[in-house]
């Protein structure tokens, strides 16, 4: 249970020790604080202007916050935090209802909750992915209710009324995916048991009566506002042509680019997937068939769309950590198991190992051009947690070698959070150019951005700033006779600098949109420029 404490505790740890990430999570800052600015809960904005290409949920869960704690990047992050708590806390349920015994379930989902908790990309994505933790904390809410029904049918139907609930809430958050989504797994699981006939129990009217309660009321105020475009452009381009078509989505990737996605989402618990599945082979365990059929179903559907992205199957990581879960908790009990966990445990250990080593050569290799605080601390805490993992999977000890494995993984996170993070604040730039620009800033100045994606900008100066993907316009503004404040990469200004007029540059700040390859080959990291077309 200390673990598990020091595990969890880490998500909340310096929320605010870190600048916006540009990326997925300036947009969950920024609306938020337009529509309080706006006096306007219905009409999503960033960068003042409209946005409606997600659901309203999101940005009212963060509004709520910031108006009970006020407008802040680490308030924004608590209810992230929150959200891989609720992750946590399902993983835990499954795994106790997957398996058999009850003080077998216990510990169960004592290690799936631990393992989920451990994992490096949920702490990681809990600072900075709003939209993709929420909807799979709702989709892991519809899973656990799912399965606690059909363990618990005394109680079905309430169990049924809140798996509809959180149907309603993840509709609300993302969109068709969180009814689509389980409506696949659940269907997959009722014919795998040749149980088709009790779609009937599935309560499926009051169902639609729920889901339409949650998610009408603003559908419906949208479509007041401005008739069925902005519903319409959602449903089609947001869903289903970027499922068939990629729509919005630059690379094409193959079949089966999930399967190592799913052994890194669930980090630790997910190396564990091959020796439950082949449990479950044998036991044909139906709590644990639902499992199954929830991976199954969600890595299945995204695998056949033409727009793959890794956190789309990210909702299995539950389900996943539940499997887990189960194959450390019957170790004690059942000699086939224990020896496919040791077996488990020592590769895990050795790839820590490797891991840790890699850090420390990649690092070294580095020349001291991308020094992180903390990478040396990061890379022993894998060596000596691979070390000790091995060591104890070869002694028989499969317990200890897990408990070795798991505490090295949560020390790991300790640093990135404390000391790796902070110190990651000189290769992201905003904040010292937002600075800057603010206090130069006149009425009627104009700020820009040319081929360089920081949507953070917004939120630190509080106002609209223009975005340039096509030469000819930004070389017409910068020529214009306003005064431009723009960012953009040393190498774009080196070709455009001879037709951009008269120009200076005000800073420059190093990124870390660098390759493995760049860092070992020591190149400098690329740098982005703030100029102006008015140097006196």
């Amino acid at each position: 249970m200390a673990l598990l404490a020091l595990g969890t505790i880490v998500y909340f740890v310096d929320l605010g020790g870190s600048s916006i990430w540009d990326a997925n999570e300036a947009f969950y800052v920024e609306t938020p604080r337009e529509m309080l600015e706006a006096h306007d809960l219905v009409n999503p904005t960033f960068n003042y202007l409209p946005r409606f290409n997600k659901p309203v949920l999101s940005y009212w869960i963060v509004a709520g916050f910031y108006r009970v704690a006020g407008v802040s990047v680490a308030v924004q992050r608590v209810p992230i935090a929150i959200g891989a708590l609720v992750l946590i806390g399902c993983a835990g349920v499954l795994g106790a209802l997957g398996d058999g015994s009850p003080r077998g379930g216990s510990r169960a989902g004592l290690w799936a909750a631990l393992g989920l908790a451990a994992d490096p990309r949920l702490v990681m994505f809990a600072r900075r992915i709003f939209i993709d933790i929420w909807i799979s904390a709702f989709l892991a809410l519809t899973l656990t209710c799912f399965a606690l029904s059909e363990r618990h049918p005394e109680r079905r139907r309430l169990y049924l009324l809140l798996m509809y609930v959180s149907v309603g809430l993840g509709t609300l958050t993302k969109g068709p995916v969180a009814i689509v989504l389980p409506a696949l797994a659940f269907a997959l699981y009722l014919i795998a048991h040749r149980e088709v006939a009790r779609i009937r129990e599935m309560m499926i009217l009051p169902g639609i009566l729920i889901v339409a309660a949650i998610v009408l009321p603003w559908y419906t105020a949208l479509y007041h506002e401005h008739g069925w475009a902005e519903i319409k452009s959602f449903l089609l381009t947001e869903n289903i042509e970027r499922y068939t078509a990629g729509e919005g989505v630059r690379q094409s990737r193959g079949l089966l680019f999930y399967i190592p996605v799913v052994l890194s989402d669930s980090f630790p618990l997910s190396v564990f997937l091959v020796a439950a599945a082949a449990s479950w082979w044998r036991t044909r365990d139906r709590a644990q068939s639902l499992l199954w059929c929830w991976i199954l179903a969600i890595v299945g559907f995204f695998s056949l769309s033409a727009g793959k992205q890794d956190l789309y199957i990210f909702p299995i990581v539950p389900a996943v950590a539940a499997l887990g879960g189960i194959m450390l908790a019957q170790m004690r009990g059942d000699d086939r198991v224990c020896r496919h966990v040791r077996m488990t445990l020592a590769v895990t250990g050795v790839a820590l190992l490797a891991a840790g080593g890699a850090v420390l050569y990649v690092f070294q290799a580095a020349g001291g051009v991308y020094q992180l605080s903390g990478a040396t601390a990061v890379s022993a805490l894998g060596i000596l947690g691979g070390i000790a993992a091995v060591a104890f999977a070869a002694a028989w000890r499969p317990w200890k070698s897990a408990v070795a494995l798991i505490a090295a993984v949560v020390a790991i996170n300790w640093v990135f959070v404390v000391r790796v993070l902070p110190d990651f604040e000189r290769y992201k730039p905003v904040v010292p150019m937002s600075d800057t620009i603010a206090r130069r800033l006149a009425p009627g100045d104009v700020v820009a951005h040319y081929q360089v994606a920081l949507p953070s900008m917004v939120y630190y100066l509080r106002r609209h700033v223009d975005q340039y993907f096509d030469e000819q316009p930004f070389l017409e503004a910068m020529r214009s006779n306003r005064r431009v404040y723009a960012v953009l990469s040393e190498s774009d200004y080196a070709d455009l600098r001879a037709r951009l007029g008269a120009t200076c540059v005000i800073e420059r700040r190093p990124t870390f949109d660098v390759k493995l390859r760049n860092i070992l080959s020591r190149e400098a990291p690329p740098e982005l420029l703030l100029i102006t077309n008015d140097c006196r």
